[in-house]
Formats: C-alpha cells, sequence, structure tokens
C-alpha cells in the first residue's frame, strides 16, 4: 500500500508537468500576480487531475468508450473553450487589478478557468492512464485501497504547483512591467494556438469521415 501511495505521488507530479494550456496559463499568473495566484490556478489542474484518477480507477473502459464515440465533439468544444482562454489572456490586462485598491490578487475565477482547461483536454485524461500504467497502479475499487492513491495524487500534482509558481513567482522580480505584459501577451498566443490546434483535428475528423 505505501509502494502505491509513492507511485499516486509520482502519478500528480508528473501528470502536472507536460507544458499545456493549464501550464503556460499558471506562468502567466504567477509572473504577474505572484505566488498565490499562480498556485490557485494550479489547483484547479489539481482538481481534475484527482478526477482523472478517480475516473481511471473506478470507469477506465466506459470513458474509453466514450472518448472513442465523442473524440470529434471534445476536440472541438475543448479547442474552442482552450482558444477563447488564450484570447482573454492575450487581450487582458492581468495588472489593472492588481491597481485597485479593493481588488483581490488572484480569485476563484482562475481556478474555473483552469478546471475548464484540464477537463476540456481530452490528451490530460489519456496521460493518467497511461501513467497508471506506466507505474503498474492496478487496485481493487474499494474505498480502504483506493483513496490513499488519490489523495497521493492530488497531494503530488499541488505539490508541483506550488513549487513551479513560487520559482516563477520569484523570477518574476527580475522583469520589468513592460516585459511582464509580453510574457503574457505571448502566454496567451501560445494557448490560442493549442485551442486552434484542438479545433483543426476536430474538424479534419468530420471531413474525412
Amino acid at each position: 500500500m505505501i509502494l502505491d501511495i509513492l507511485k499516486g505521488f509520482l502519478v500528480g507530479i508528473c501528470a502536472s508537468a507536460p507544458i499545456g494550456p493549464i501550464a503556460i496559463f499558471v506562468i502567466q499568473k504567477s509572473l504577474s500576480e505572484g505566488h498565490k495566484a499562480g498556485f490557485i490556478t494550479g489547483l484547479g489542474a489539481t482538481l481534475v487531475d484527482t478526477l482523472f484518477a478517480i475516473i481511471a480507477i473506478f470507469a477506465l473502459a466506459f470513458v474509453e468508450s466514450f472518448m472513442d464515440t465523442h473524440q470529434t465533439l471534445i476536440l472541438l468544444v475543448g479547442g474552442a473553450i482552450v482558444l477563447l482562454l488564450g484570447l482573454s489572456m492575450t487581450f487582458s490586462d492581468p495588472f489593472r487589478k492588481m491597481q485597485e485598491s479593493d481588488a483581490s490578487p488572484y480569485s476563484v475565477r482562475d481556478f474555473l478557468k483552469a478546471v475548464a482547461m484540464g477537463i476540456t483536454n481530452p490528451g490530460a485524461i489519456l496521460v493518467i492512464f497511461a501513467l497508471f500504467a506506466f507505474f503498474g497502479i492496478e487496485l481493487q475499487p474499494n474505498q480502504f485501497q483506493v483513496m490513499p492513491v488519490i489523495l497521493a495524487v492530488a497531494a503530488g500534482s499541488a505539490s508541483y504547483w506550488f513549487s513551479f509558481s513560487w520559482l516563477l513567482s520569484h523570477l518574476s522580480r527580475k522583469f520589468q512591467l513592460s516585459t511582464m505584459i509580453w510574457i503574457n501577451r505571448i502566454c496567451g498566443i501560445f494557448v490560442m494556438i493549442i485551442g486552434i490546434v484542438l479545433m483543426a483535428q476536430g474538424l479534419l475528423k468530420i471531413i474525412f469521415l
């Protein structure tokens, strides 16, 4: 059991490590608004990874069938959501609310945006499945065995985003405001490109059915 918990912790770290739309979003928030904003955004990814870990244990066969059946729709909807979030990142002013006296430097909105990015990313759940297989985690779906591993996945993911956002927030002190604005825009453009690619994959499936 202890070995499975350790493996679950590693799954959480490895699932968070790839650079995707959520990671870019966390980079933006950490650099522009600080450690807490970046970490809270990363916790959105932690929630998604934890949900996917639960699905990987209890409903793998069902989810694989659902994704095969509705893959085109998932790509189109997910790509559109990621594209819209990328547009918001590119053209919004992340420093405006930092200058407002009654504004919080971070909000639940960023957390929910990260959750939306993760839920609508068809590749994210496949990464969790692959990591469970790679680390050889095979659990019977009963509460005694499953809960510690699920909590370990969440802890691993949260630890990664805490460290990642802390490092970026400290690096941000070396940048000027104008540089930060351009980094923010570049991050938004990368997220937009990811969204466009996902939508293009969905459209190609429709065209070549």
